[in-house]
């Protein structure tokens, strides 16, 4: 069952206040985990990111997550229907306005994003459906949504592009499996991923 998310962090308790206040203690019913390190964010571009809900008033959040210490950034994507920012050590997240598709909530975590690049689609959609005992419920030719439950605020999308893999990633899902040692292991694509028991 997938729990929640690993991210790194150089402070680890700035950062945990800083995604409580951005997704308003809103996570459907996961976690994010805060795990030390001593190495900061690389330049690229995260294969794993969190999406919050703008809500009707979505520059308004945009500005207010920006007092909260978000930053603008641009990864390329363009003249797109959302607000790239990043965290306050640089850690990419998304903005949705309203009528983006699959957000069925006005504020808070409303996706967690996995790149999978267009080879690994299948082999990843079967593995994080077994792994997250989360199902498909909107595959599409850029990729699949999967929720606990067709109500699930809270969704994982997996889809192309795939960022490179130049090191362990940053911030990684979280799963409990009772039939698995704790542990750190890999998906299909590569990708680090934490099993609790």
């Amino acid at each position: 069952m997938l729990t929640g998310i690993v991210i790194d962090a150089l402070d680890a308790v700035r950062m945990d206040r800083f995604w409580l206040d951005a997704t308003r203690g809103q996570m459907g019913g996961l976690q994010l985990r805060f795990v030390p390190t001593a190495k900061p964010k690389m330049a690229h571009k995260n294969r794993l990111h969190i999406d919050l809900a703008g809500g009707p008033d979505w520059q308004a959040e945009v500005a207010r997550l920006l007092t909260l210490g978000a930053t603008q950034v641009d990864i390329g994507q363009g003249d797109v229907p959302w607000d790239v920012l990043a965290d306050p050590e640089g850690n990419e997240f998304c903005v949705l306005r309203p009528g983006h598709p699959g957000v069925l909530a006005d504020s808070g975590l409303v996706a967690i994003c996995l790149d999978v690049a267009e080879e690994d689609r299948y082999a990843q959609w079967a593995f994080w459906q077994s792994q997250a005992d989360w199902h498909a419920v909107e595959p599409h030719d850029w990729g699949v949504r999967l929720r606990r439950s067709p109500a699930s605020t809270v969704s994982l999308v997996m889809g192309p592009p795939a960022a490179p893999k130049e090191a362990r990633n940053r911030l990684r899902l979280e799963v409990t499996q009772r039939d698995w040692e704790p542990g750190e292991f890999l998906d299909t694509s590569g990708n680090e991923f934490h099993v609790t028991g």
